[in-house]
């Protein structure tokens, strides 16, 4: 069959505005932010084992009025330990992890520039676009592979706005 490109292309990550928005990280020394919080072995497993520095990342707003993908960066560094798992007056604080053997990885996400919200809707309504794991049914993962196809049919819709 056709080559379709790598499976493994580029990342949808979701982060709560709320916590951290990507205007939040463009304010940010280096427009970059450690990727904290990770809590689930499916979306580490993604950071330690699949993600590249410069693999390009859609940085997306969840829980929150108006959700969707909202800016454009990339992986920035190689996985290292997430220094919140060690923090015991965190909500991320893990007792069960530790130096030697740290549980939790992060990578640093720099965002290049925001584009105009594109929601769920709209995804659903780019055909190459329905196979998303954003778009399955009960998906609660923070992070989640876009296949070269997926972000080639993304890109002609993902309009940078000015700064």
């Amino acid at each position: 069959g056709r080559m379709s490109g790598k499976e493994f292309y580029a990342w949808l990550m979701k982060s709560e505005p709320s916590e951290v928005s990507v205007d939040d990280v463009l304010g940010m020394p280096e427009q970059t932010v450690g990727w904290f919080g990770v809590r689930n072995y499916q979306a580490r497993n993604f950071m330690r084992d699949k993600c590249s520095t410069g693999d390009p990342v859609l940085f997306y707003h969840s829980s929150c009025k108006e959700p969707g993908i909202v800016g454009i960066g990339q992986i920035a560094s190689d996985p290292y330990p997430d220094p919140t798992q060690f923090e015991i007056n965190s909500v991320y604080f893990d007792p069960k992890s530790s130096e030697v053997k740290p549980r939790w990885v992060q990578v640093d996400v720099k965002v290049l520039y925001k584009v105009e919200r594109i929601s769920l809707q709209d995804l659903r309504e780019i055909p190459e676009c329905e196979g998303m794991q954003v778009l399955k049914k009960g998906n609660r993962l923070s992070i989640t592979p876009v296949t070269e196809e997926q972000w080639n049919a993304l890109k002609p819709h993902l309009h940078r706005l000015s700064d």
